[in-house]
């Protein structure tokens, strides 16, 4: 299939081509502000579906927003329509099209062309009226606030918050792509869609999320971001973050037995890290009461010891790092680990809760046998 991108330039084209272009059954056309209008006519009389994403939302003169939103789009249902063509459009609409500003109301009159195309061919045409967007790609002091605060906040640039309470409804980019591939597929009603879902926050709570995931790198410390509002706009911080600070020390711990780095911690699901014990080393000889930890071992053998507080019962096992194998270590057992090996042993250690050195739930006791 033949797929023409209007505005290939632009923030959610940029996402869009790269997810289309994954289908290797897909050619897809680029129209963009150097494209001639004989060339877009080609592009038109060749494309099997038409993304018309092409939009003006910052001119210098009212005048623009009429030739890029209203005209432009006018243009090519019209050249359409002179070809008997009923190629589906999926339109990038606003939600300020029900406004009367300039924007708006250009944006309502693209929106008119296109339905009207549709009545009169009876082309599938889909109307998003988008709100405020934000993910990778977007640019600062243009696309959002969010793309805005996330530049600054990633160069330690200060952010601006005129209007703390103010709410602003979001749409994550990777939700629209997927509701315009679900058009590809034929899987939507026609007329207008919504897109879901739209994340409402204030422009306070924005700023101060933003700036957490930053501080919290410093702190080794990780938000909950592995679903909704909070993975999106984490994804989306980490994507602005030039590539030269794509890396960072952590503190490391030495002594004469290895070496011990906390890797990562979380609010609610506890912390991971990582040692290493020379051979013969044993580490651990303690317990604790409610405290778990899950270990790995990443390079080398270790022997694992257990023995109960109360029973004395004595458990022990050897594991090597040519059969993964995660050992946990249970509340009210004391246990330790000896580094059996030939070489350094290394071993990734999961707790389920961050160390805490005023309660350490960590009590030093050997085992007997």
């Amino acid at each position: 299939m033949k797929i023409l991108i209007t505005g290939a330039d632009g923030f959610v084209a940029s996402n869009l081509q790269i997810h289309i272009s994954q289908n290797k059954n897909h050619e897809v056309l680029l129209h963009n502000k150097r494209t001639t209008e004989s060339e877009l006519f080609q592009f038109l009389e060749t494309a099997d579906f038409i993304f018309h994403l092409a939009g003006v939302n910052r001119p210098l003169s009212e005048k623009e927003f009429y030739i890029g939103n209203a005209d432009l789009t006018k243009q090519i249902v019209t050249h359409l329509e002179s070809l008997n063509k009923k190629t589906p459009i999926v339109f990038s609409s606003s939600i300020q099209a029900l406004l009367t500003n300039p924007y708006g109301i250009s944006k309502k009159q693209g929106e008119d062309s296109i339905f009207e195309y549709s009545k009169k061919t009876g082309a599938p045409v889909y109307i998003y009226r988008l709100p405020n967007l934000f993910g990778k790609f977007s640019k600062p002091n243009y696309n959002s606030v969010v793309a805005t605060f996330c530049y600054n906040v990633s160069r330690s640039l200060p952010i601006v918050v005129n209007d703390a309470d103010k709410e602003l409804n979001l749409c994550y980019i990777d939700d629209l792509v997927t509701s315009f591939l679900e058009t590809l597929d034929g899987k939507l009603s026609t007329g207008f869609v919504d897109v879901t879902p739209v994340y409402t926050i204030s422009l306070a709570e924005l700023a101060s999320l933003i700036s957490s995931f930053r501080d919290n790198r410093e702190k080794l410390l990780i938000e909950n971001v592995g679903q909704g509002f909070t993975r999106a706009l984490y994804s989306t911080y980490i994507s602005f973050l030039p590539i030269t600070s794509c890396s960072y020390s952590i503190p490391k711990y030495e002594d004469p037995r290895g070496s011990f780095v906390e890797m990562l911690k979380t609010k609610e699901s506890g912390q991971f890290s990582f040692f290493s014990a020379l051979p013969g080393v044993t580490r651990g000889r303690h317990y604790h009461h409610t405290k778990t930890e899950k270990f790995l071992i990443i390079r080398g053998k270790a022997q694992f010891r257990f023995q109960h507080l109360v029973t004395k019962e004595y458990y022990e096992l050897v594991v090597t790092d040519e059969n993964p194998t995660i050992v946990d270590t249970i509340p009210g057992w004391t246990h330790d680990i000896t580094n059996i090996g030939e070489n350094e042993l290394i071993v990734m250690l999961w707790a389920n809760e961050v160390f805490n050195r005023e309660l350490p739930d960590t009590i030093a006791a050997e085992i007997t046998k």
